[in-house]
């Protein structure tokens, strides 16, 4: 077994350990405002510029960024104080606030800035994300030029704290791979708060930098994000006051427990951006699924409705397709619903050749699913087996003991087919080219388009879409891309997560933007 990642400074362990035994409720009740936070995963690493999440969700605390976001999708000043688009729209100009600095005292400066922007751009798994940058200009210490190959409406949405940690570069540009660098376990960031203690499968602690350049904040002296994966256990410790928040959302299961809290609150407001969409992927480099029938085949199989209302007791959305509901790019307009219809899907089958035989199978198939977010993926898995077995499919459904495992399967093409899904993060072009662009077909690299779907329509649709900046002329391509996903059918879009999250009543100024729990908690306080 690993040894868990260990990181303490000596100066945090008092109010640390003062904080973590106090009685049940009385954590808010500290003069200095201690705020625990409930995060599901073990992390090995805090440096959100080499994975998105879970690391943002600590990263956003630890690292600012040059903008940050409201909750009308509006821009707002952070480390950049003002920002101008030039050369028709072919760079950007931020300006930075003055008397800014690392939690080490070293001033922030453009250098930073190009340096951070262009890291993340190779080494983050979001290839997509900062492709257009060409480079950044540093002609004063105040200002970052951004040239980029052409116009990107998405680049500002890119900035932001969940995308976008400014580092020193004094510490990460010493010539180390970024990747493996060891400070990404004990990094020395630019927001709010500072690590002072990482055990990985334990808890994370940062506090409150006293030199952070937003006057008045953070309001708490400090976080204690505590690793809690079982869900139950989360709510639980929610209820006696051991944490005071979840930092993802709430489960089927979590929302009845929280319902019968008087002192528990549900947060339904924010986390637009994150735009989380699930769906039952075909490896389209097998067979049956290169056939389109056999897809459109399982589509009609599956009872999404039931999904929803059932399977997640109403917590989350049916999905028709790649982009989420409540984000400017959605579409429904000539989008196949795929309702559930067993007679049709039975009919496609057998004008593929799929016949059934004397015991009502038609074939076989293996069905992985992503562990860890048992209402997104292992639930719909088993329901799956039965569900199928109507239209003669025989699944089989395979677990993995960790997501390293599923993913190096999946990202090597192993699989026939797996429950998954994918993350808009702000801008289609951010999250969603990703994993429908033939150009993102990369064996070994997740989340990457593993399921071999190439369509040159979809890849023109893309290249206008990223360098338009006319909202409306924007909306109507990604509408025809998915348009045309809906009759491709690479995979079966089943349901639009929920992005409720849980809440003690006496956290104020929960974290309600477009970023939802992913955007700094300067703001939060306890009463």
């Amino acid at each position: 077994m690993d040894s868990p990642i260990q990181f303490t400074r000596r100066e945090a362990l008092q109010p640390l350990l003062a904080a973590l035994l106090a009685p049940a409720g009385a954590l808010a009740q500290r003069g200095d405002k201690t705020l625990v936070v409930a995060l599901p995963s073990i992390l090995r690493q805090l440096n959100p510029a080499i994975q998105a999440a879970p690391v943002n969700l600590v990263g956003a605390q630890i690292f600012a960024s040059p903008l940050r976001f409201d909750r009308d999708w509006t821009p707002q000043p952070y480390l950049a104080e003002s920002w101008t688009f030039q050369d028709d729209g072919k760079s950007l100009l931020l300006r930075l606030v003055s008397g800014a600095t690392f939690h080490d005292g070293r001033p922030i400066t453009s250098e930073d800035v190009a340096f951070s922007i262009m890291a993340i751009k190779a080494n983050h798994p979001f290839s997509t994300m900062l492709a257009p940058v060409e480079r950044v200009d540093t002609p004063t210490p105040q200002l970052a030029i951004v040239r980029l190959k052409h116009e990107y409406p998405a680049l500002l949405l890119a900035l932001s704290p969940a995308l976008c940690p400014i580092m020193p570069k004094h510490v990460f540009g010493d010539g180390q791979d970024l990747r493996t660098h060891p400070r990404n376990a004990d990094p020395v960031g630019s927001g709010p708060f500072r690590l002072v203690s990482f055990v990985s499968n334990q808890q994370i602690v940062p506090e409150r930098h006293a030199g952070f350049f937003m006057k008045d904040r953070p309001r708490v002296a400090r976080l204690i994000f505590r690793i809690l994966p079982d869900p139950v256990i989360q709510m639980l410790e929610l209820e006696r006051g051991g944490v005071h928040m979840t930092s993802t959302a709430v489960t089927a299961v979590q929302l009845e427990q929280a319902r019968k809290m008087t002192d528990v609150r549900l947060v339904d407001k924010g986390g637009e951006a994150i735009g989380p969409v699930g769906w039952l992927e075909f490896n389209l480099r097998k067979k049956p699924f290169d056939d389109l029938r056999v897809r459109k085949a399982i589509a009609y199989a599956i009872d999404k409705d039931f999904i929803v209302r059932q399977l997640h007791r109403g917590t989350s959305q049916v999905a028709t397709g790649p982009i989420a509901p409540g984000t400017p790019f959605f579409s429904s307009d000539k989008v196949e619903p795929y309702r559930v219809d067993l007679a049709r899907a039975a009919k496609l089958l057998d004008d593929a050749g799929l016949r059934a035989k004397p015991d009502g199978t038609r074939f076989s198939m293996t069905l992985d699913y992503q562990p860890g977010i048992p209402d997104n993926y292992e639930l719909i898995a088993n329901y799956l087996k039965p569900q199928l077995r109507k239209v003669g499919i025989d699944v089989t459904v395979r677990t993995s003991p960790d997501f390293a495992t599923w993913a190096k399967r999946v990202s090597n093409w192993e699989h026939e087919a797996t429950m998954s899904g994918a993350f808009m993060w702000g801008d289609p072009a951010i999250g969603v080219h990703r994993t429908w662009i033939s150009s993102n077909i990369r064996q070994g690299v997740i989340f990457s388009n593993t399921e071999g779907y190439a369509n040159p329509k979809v890849d023109e649709l893309f290249a206008r879409a990223t360098v338009e900046r006319d909202i409306e002329k924007r909306k109507k391509l990604y509408a025809e891309f998915q348009q045309i996903l809906s009759q491709d059918v690479p995979v079966a879009f089943t349901h639009v997560w929920s992005r409720r999250y849980a809440a003690r009543k006496e956290v104020l100024n929960t974290p309600e933007g477009i970023w939802g729990t992913a955007a700094p908690y300067d703001q939060v306080d306890l009463a």
